[in-house]
């Protein structure tokens, strides 16, 4: 009976100190999904292209002004669940032309700080929403 006690007593307490997901869906999107989901102290961002998050057309057909984009709204959607690029520790790349690597990591580098640039994967695929140049998502941690 005391045994039962103390585990009911661990239960209820592991159960008190979990947190359900917070969904950050109030910006515009093209299809059904969060453009974040805070789960803890971890933020999940999902892949922004380079859209102009009013109109939802991408700002331009080149992947400078693409990736540009992209950060802006990254830094939006992180900024409304309180975290910034600094926090971020992990992005996934997904180029439509995987020669375009270069234009890309150029405009990357400068939304980070030298030292403190978040893992990252980067990959081409056969297409993208929109048929845009570039997608990157985000995980942040505090």
């Amino acid at each position: 009976m005391k045994y039962s006690i103390v585990l009911f007593i661990l239960f209820f307490a592991a159960g008190c100190n979990s947190t359900a997901p917070i969904f950050y869906s109030d910006a515009k999107t093209i299809a059904p999904y969060s453009p974040a989901v805070r789960a803890g102290s971890t933020l999940y961002v999902s892949g922004q292209l380079g859209m102009n998050p009013v109109t939802l057309e991408l700002v331009s057909e080149d992947v400078e002004p693409q990736t540009k984009q992209v950060f802006e709204n990254l830094r939006a959607v992180l900024a409304t669940a309180g975290y910034s690029l600094s926090d971020v520790v992990s992005c996934t790349v997904y180029l439509k032309d995987i020669r375009d690597f270069k234009k890309m990591n150029d405009i990357y580098a400068t939304y980070f700080t030298a030292g403190r640039y978040p893992a990252r994967v980067a990959l081409e695929v056969a297409n993208l929403p929109k048929y845009a140049k570039v997608e990157i998502s985000a995980i942040a941690s505090k």
